[in-house]
């Protein structure tokens, strides 16, 4: 009997030893210092090949080859984004489940939809911006259009009857911008990312589309579509010629209607994980090497800190919430 109070007593001490170890386990397992031990996920809420997608795989590369651990892209594209950001706001805050965010999944998601599963304050960390995409206005090499004063004409020609591709929120509210400010009307195909808008230009489901220069550029170099302008004031060294939307069009301008990305964990990741990442993409985007392939991707690597990054969301939220605001309270269902 004495025996059998012995082991229940020594059965009782190990288990608060094992509840009182079990924090300090956790802790070690997401200490900075110990910090990647297992593969890390990026979600990126777009289908391969879109700008988002590129960027990603070019950072998790640098990861791995400095880290040593694997990085696995994890492509979750849908709902203008959302399905990918809830994925990483239900995800533990441990730094091993990332989101490549765009302006879109941060900024013009809760101006233009009345419910979304996420909340980009509340739901997640930033880390650091990731690059500024340009984006541009193009048709097929093979279309009868040349410019954008020939688009204009031959929409108002065909009024209804010609089809606009976006493949993200952004490139449906500069078409509807475009629209208003034209005087003239087209069906607007949505698209679950750069990959799909693309592919819909080439087949021709849609005559003309506005995209990230990232995913553009290698078609525009293959002679397979043309770009008749920039929806950015920034320049794009592989296209120095490329006008202004706005100047094209003979418009107001329409603001730079481009995309961001950006990097983010969720609520909860320690500081100390979210500065060793920021640093960590601040470090691999001064190295040439690296920038030279993100440029020749046609992407404008920029990093910042985690509070820049806070403070570029709730100014281009501003900014864009009077721009909807000016253009009759958009809202996307």
């Amino acid at each position: 009997m004495h025996d059998a109070v012995a082991r229940a007593i020594a059965g009782a001490a190990l288990g608060v030893a094992l509840t009182c170890a079990a924090p300090a386990i956790e802790a070690q397992q997401i200490n900075p210092a110990h910090y990647p031990k297992r593969p890390i996920h990026i979600v990126v809420p777009f289908p391969a090949g879109g700008p988002t997608d590129i960027l990603s795989r070019i950072v998790g590369q640098e990861m791995t080859a400095s880290w040593g651990q694997a990085v696995v892209i994890e492509d979750r594209p849908g709902a203008d984004t959302a399905i990918g950001a809830e994925v990483v706001a239900k995800a533990e805050p441990d730094g091993y489940t990332l989101l490549a965010a765009m302006d879109s999944t941060m900024v013009l998601n809760p101006l233009l939809k009345k419910e979304l599963p996420y909340d980009p304050v509340r739901d997640f960390e930033p880390i650091s911006l990731g690059a500024k995409n340009i984006s541009v206005l193009a048709v097929r090499e093979d279309s009868s259009i040349g410019s954008v004063a020939e688009l204009i004409e031959a929409l108002k020609a065909k009024p209804g009857r010609l089809n606009f591709g976006a493949g993200t929120t952004n490139g449906r509210l500069a078409a509807l911008m475009f629209e208003k400010l034209t005087g003239t009307s087209f069906a607007i195909i949505l698209y679950k990312g750069s990959a799909d808008t693309e592919q819909g230009l080439l087949t021709g489901s849609v005559d003309f589309a506005i995209d990230g220069v990232a995913s553009s550029l290698p078609l525009i170099k293959a002679g397979k579509i043309r770009a008749l302008a920039k929806l950015s004031d920034r320049p794009i060294p592989q296209l120095p010629d490329l006008p202004l939307l706005a100047e094209a069009a003979g418009v107001p301008a329409l603001g730079d209607i481009s995309t961001w990305i950006a990097f983010y964990a969720p609520a909860g990741t320690s500081g100390e994980i979210v500065g060793k990442l920021s640093h960590f993409i601040a470090t691999i985007y001064a190295d040439p090497a690296v920038a030279h392939r993100l440029e020749e991707a046609g992407i404008v690597a920029v990093s910042s800190t985690p509070a820049e990054l806070h403070a570029l969301v709730n100014s281009e939220t501003e900014r864009w919430g009077k721009l909807i605001h000016e253009n009759g309270n958009l809202i996307f269902e």
